[in-house]
């Protein structure tokens, strides 16, 4: 039977984690591994000042205490599965988007990085929101990694080593087509909230930029963000290597 490997960034009780393993238990041996609180926009980051335990919560599911997504999979891939790596991993289903440039903050995203990086097919699977409406069911993110899997453990993961894809699933829509998808130019601006608590002292909070965003210039087809305004599951292949290769010459030049 074939094993999947779940975490994510949301904390190992997010709903978007329990649906993705409700989905999917009947395709494969599932093992969870996930932070033991949210750690969303942590990025590619590794615990390396203090000490990490997986703490049991159910057969094959592990909360890690005070672990980031990238820890989970690494410490998972070196202790739980010494022996045999499991076939896939999965990182979501994310509450929230994460598409263009947010992919760098994307704990999400890390996870299914850290994956790739140890030679696992990898997939990252997050659901659009809108804040000023309820959590939605997952329904639609769930069918559409469910049919991922699926081709998945048919065909074979259509990417070279290092790559994993990214996939965003737009809300309020019971069906959708999958597009495939190249990351898009996110805009962002100032949304740092100034308060004062009770003594005066000043804190921050940082808020959410709302989805702006641009096309890359020369760039044929759609991107992640357009995807998602046509009210469609965008998909895009993203790679380890961030070399900007086309500036290579003009950098020599510049020495």
């Amino acid at each position: 039977m074939k094993h999947i490997l779940i975490s994510n960034d949301d904390g190992y009780a997010s709903k978007g984690l329990l649906k993705l393993v409700a989905v999917l238990q009947d395709l494969a041996h599932i093992t969870v591994v996930a932070p033991s609180t949210e750690k969303s926009a942590c990025g590619h980051s590794l615990t390396l000042h203090h000490p990490l335990s997986f703490i049991g919560v159910d057969d094959d599911f592990y909360k890690l205490d005070d672990g980031t997504p990238s820890d989970c999979i690494y410490l998972a891939l070196h202790s739980l599965f010494e022996n045999q790596r499991p076939d896939l991993i999965i990182s979501g289903i994310n509450h929230g988007s994460n598409m263009g440039e947010d992919i760098t903050y994307s704990g999400t995203a890390a996870a299914a990085m850290e994956g790739v990086i140890h030679g696992v097919p990898s997939i990252a699977v997050s659901q659009v929101m809108d804040y000023s409406q309820p959590i939605p069911d997952f329904e639609l993110a769930g069918k559409a990694i469910r049919m991922l899997v699926q081709q998945v453990f048919r065909d074979g993961f259509p990417l070279p080593p290092r790559q994993f894809l990214n996939v965003n699933i737009p809300y309020g829509v019971d069906e959708a087509e999958i597009v495939t998808t190249y990351a898009g130019y996110r805009l962002y601006g100032n949304d740092a909230h100034l308060h004062r608590n009770p003594r005066g002292l000043e804190y921050y909070w940082l808020g959410l930029h709302p989805l702006e965003f641009r096309t890359r210039e020369g760039q044929e087809g759609l991107c992640d963000f357009e995807a998602i305004e046509q009210q469609k599951i965008s998909m895009s292949p993203i790679q380890v290597d961030m070399s900007a290769y086309a500036s290579l010459q003009s950098l020599e030049a510049w020495l």
